[in-house]
């Protein structure tokens, strides 16, 4: 584990809920940090207007969810345009209402340049009406895009640090 990791990890109040570990999709590049043993899942996804394999890694931890998705849209000139559907549809699943929406500053090393990195907060419901805070990431590298999100009643600001500045490609 380098430096700059463990002193994430201690930012983070290293809670006995939040079990931080070091993740890498697979047949992806990216790395980044979950605080619990993640499932996998996939299913094809109208994206793009065209049906796409979704790769999955989520976990719930300490009262949140988080989750990073992997879509290949196979042409990297499609990356921009895709990335923003994918927010939009992400923001209307979770019924957030414009005025709770905040932009956040994100760097991802390696994304795809000249695509930007979306990061962003928002207020919403769960499908069964409850109240949920959400973070999520939007970035590409290639072909690849990728949506990193956080569900939870409430964010605690140092978790999401942890879990969103953890995330980087090799």
């Amino acid at each position: 584990m380098n430096a700059g990791l463990a002193a994430l990890l201690v930012l983070a109040g290293c809670s006995p809920a939040l079990n931080w570990r070091e993740v890498r999709p697979e047949g992806t590049r990216l790395n980044l940090l979950l605080p619990c043993k993640p499932d996998k899942a996939q299913k094809v996804v109208p994206l793009g207007g065209r049906a796409t394999p979704l790769s999955m890694l989520g976990c719930d931890a300490d009262g949140a969810t988080f989750a990073v998705a992997i879509a290949d849209v196979g042409d990297p000139l499609q990356a921009a345009s895709v990335l923003a559907l994918w927010q939009d549809l992400t923001l209307a699943n979770m019924k957030a209402t414009r005025a709770s929406r905040q932009l956040l500053l994100l760097n991802v090393p390696g994304a795809s340049p000249g695509i930007p990195v979306t990061r962003l907060q928002a207020q919403g419901q769960r499908g069964d009406g409850t109240a949920v805070s959400g973070q999520a990431a939007y970035f590409a590298q290639g072909s690849q895009l990728f949506q990193v999100v956080m569900y939870a009643p409430h964010i605690t600001p140092d978790v999401a640090e942890t879990f969103f500045s953890s995330l980087k490609f090799e």
